[in-house]
């Protein structure tokens, strides 16, 4: 149980929700957990908080509900001043963040849909290769913006870090699912070094993020309603 006026409407295997749980632990904020499960018809307390998109997260302060990861983990941000900031201090390195993460949004998750809601050989192997592309340009972006350095935006964890981190592990569970290896050595280099290196072990990190062996049993259950929600798109 966490501050009577902080909650936090999601589900443990999402990885937006992640997001929101990353930013508060780096804060330092307690908080309510009240988790939704994916697998079942949305709550009547989703639908009324969150009635625009019915998708979780959905961040309760004071009363208000904030929906959406990235205006969530920019509004804790603000709200709690306190440090480490999650947005970069730099505005160019903030810029370059925001620009970012709407790509991991508007490219990323789209492709690991539908590499795992692909039914037929061909449907597979054009999303394998999608995904493939969308995988080796962030790896590109970290090599660029890292600039040698332990996480994207420099020495510390900040937005991007955590915008993405839980998606990593999204990529590796697609990966076993469609027999591809999307993150390799000889491909994706600096987000391997990345990961097992700074994002993983990080205190704000461990034994946060889900055992990979579980969410690749729920990635199973939640693929045919994908397919039924998807489907026609």
């Amino acid at each position: 149980m966490g501050e009577s006026n902080v909650k936090l409407v999601g589900s443990w295997a999402s990885p937006f929700v992640l997001r929101v749980r990353l930013a508060l632990r780096l804060k330092s904020v307690s908080y309510e957990f009240i988790e939704e499960n994916l697998l079942e018809p949305r709550t009547e307390l989703l639908l009324k908080l969150n009635p625009l998109h019915k998708k979780v997260p959905v961040f309760i302060h004071r009363g208000k509900p904030i929906i959406e990861s990235q205006a969530i983990i920019q509004y804790i941000d603000e709200v709690w001043p306190n440090a480490p900031s999650i947005l970069p201090s730099d505005a160019p390195q903030r810029a370059d963040a925001r620009i970012w993460v709407s790509y991991i949004d508007e490219k990323l998750v789209p492709a690991l849909i539908v590499a795992l809601i692909a039914e037929t050989e061909d449907a597979k192997r054009a999303a394998i290769g999608e995904l493939e592309q969308v995988v080796v340009t962030l790896e590109g972006a970290l090599r660029e913006l890292s600039k040698g350095k332990r996480f994207f935006c420099g020495d510390n964890i900040s937005y991007l870090d955590i915008a993405f981190g839980p998606f990593f592990l999204w990529i590796e569970v697609i990966g076993k699912y469609v027999e591809v290896d999307l993150l390799s050595e000889a491909k994706t280099p600096c987000l391997l070094r990345w990961a097992h290196e700074s994002f993983l072990s990080h205190a704000a990190v461990k034994d946060l993020l889900p055992d990979p062996e579980k969410l690749a049993e729920f990635a199973v259950k939640l693929r045919p309603i994908l397919i039924a929600r998807f489907a026609g798109k």
